[in-house]
């Protein structure tokens, strides 16, 4: 009789299958073993590396039938009830702790269990992470690895696949991360051994590198390509460049968000692809300074006649809903190839970056710069964080201002008080001021 649930299971281990039995064996003494124990015989079904099942013939012992600490025939069947009873439910549960302790669960069916579960939860994922996170599964990694067992997938073999069918170091960190969740999903399942790492957590990705020079524009270039967006364009620009929030914390950004008499904004929704969400994360929802801007919104929000649920920059075409970031880019591009400092790479987030990097130069600490940015750590920050060659060059060059200070002060404390001579320094000039020198003479 197959098991109500044997069939997902079936599936999950691909041909796994364990016998429903209800075994009530009798319960006799052993004369051959000392204390004549109860024992009884039991069939017992053991899950191999493989994924097959090997049924095996094993002996039970209770308690001793004879001397001491002997129990009862009776006192014997209540034991043997107790530990058969597991056996004899044989529910989908046990076949499943049993799998857990070989891995021998289908890589494909964990990962169908992940999408099904973890990235099916709307309310609690963001959708830029169930999309994307759902297409390299679909995509890459199901149809490498799906057939392929938890206890079979090896550190290398993905190593290997990683290197050769992406070229970006950072597509690589993303998708180990994914199947480093789906092995994560199936120890919290009971499908993996609780607290061993996942094979993929251990593949080498190598130095990181990036797609795109990392840089950002200086002042200089930024306040040129400023001069060349259109109003709106500029105003989004610059609020990035004022608060660091992200492109699409800034399109999401709703009047009651807006405070004109503190001068700040509040972060508490995105839009990405025109679907609107929370932040990114929980410490993306933050209060941000938006300084000298408070009288551009203001002249905006009396244009727009602003209500307090639109959109601060909403689509001309169809009023009420979020500006497409895809226009700002193209405008920002423009503007920069016009100035001759456009780059591949170049974007609104390329001023987040600078202001993170700017922030600390004009005197914010590192951890201010982090909780503005909406980090959750300092090693974030840190990546973001930009030290140009003008910023080099400055603190250079203090560096150098104070070694050229102490060097004038300690020659002018020369020529004030010359050093003493040594002791024997000392002695050798008295001796030659003390000493006549012989002359000979010619005769």
């Amino acid at each position: 009789m197959m098991l109500e649930n044997e069939g997902s299971l079936h599936m999950l281990a691909g041909g796994l299958r364990v016998k429903a039995r209800v075994q009530h064996p009798q319960v006799k003494p052993r004369k051959d073993r000392q204390g004549w124990p109860w024992v009884f015989r039991y069939w017992s079904d053991e899950i191999k590396p493989d994924g097959s099942v090997k049924t095996l013939r094993k002996y039970h012992a209770v308690g001793p039938s004879k001397g001491d600490g002997a129990i009862t025939k009776k006192q014997a069947e209540v034991e043997r009830d107790k530990f058969l009873g597991k056996l004899n439910a044989a529910t989908i549960e046990v076949a499943v702790e049993q799998a857990a302790a070989t891995g021998v669960a289908l890589f494909g069916e964990v990962a169908k269990m992940y999408v099904e579960g973890y990235l099916g939860r709307e309310n609690q994922i963001a959708k830029p992470t169930r999309v994307k996170e759902t297409f390299y599964l679909t995509s890459y990694i199901v149809p490498k690895w799906g057939g392929i067992r938890l206890h079979q997938i090896h550190p290398k073999a993905v190593e290997d696949w990683l290197h050769t069918t992406f070229d970006s170091w950072w597509t690589m960190h993303g998708v180990r991360a994914i199947m480093s969740r789906v092995f994560y999903y199936a120890e919290g399942h009971g499908l993996w051994e609780e607290g061993k790492r996942s094979p993929a957590s251990k593949a080498k990705l190598g130095k990181k590198r990036h797609k795109f020079e990392r840089r950002i524009l200086s002042f200089d270039e930024t306040a040129r390509v400023l001069a060349h967006l259109e109003d709106t364009t500029c105003l989004i620009i610059e609020i990035c460049i004022a608060t660091g929030a992200r492109i699409s914390e800034v399109l999401g950004l709703k009047w009651r968000h807006v405070n004109l008499d503190a001068g700040t904004i509040k972060i508490e929704q995105r839009v990405w692809h025109q679907d609107i969400g929370r932040p990114k994360s929980e410490d993306s929802k933050r209060l941000l300074g938006i300084g000298d801007l408070v009288e551009r919104f203001r002249a905006k929000a009396t244009a727009d006649g602003a209500t307090p649920d639109s959109f601060v920059f909403q689509q001309k075409r169809s009023p009420g809903k979020p500006l497409w970031d895809s226009g700002v880019r193209d405008g920002l591009h423009q503007a920069a190839e016009a100035e001759g400092c456009d780059f591949p790479g170049l974007g609104p987030h390329s001023f987040r970056r600078a202001n993170i990097t700017w922030r600390q130069q004009v005197g914010g600490s590192a951890i201010e710069a982090s909780k503005i940015a909406g980090h959750s750590d300092l090693e974030m920050t840190g990546d973001y964080t930009f030290v140009t060659a003008e910023r080099q060059n400055e603190l250079t060059r203090r560096i150098q201002a104070k070694l050229a200070k102490a060097a004038s002060m300690n020659q002018e404390k020369r020529l004030v008080n010359p050093p003493a001579l040594s002791s024997r320094a000392a002695e050798s000039t008295s001796n030659l001021v003390h000493t006549v020198p012989v002359t000979p003479t010619v005769q």
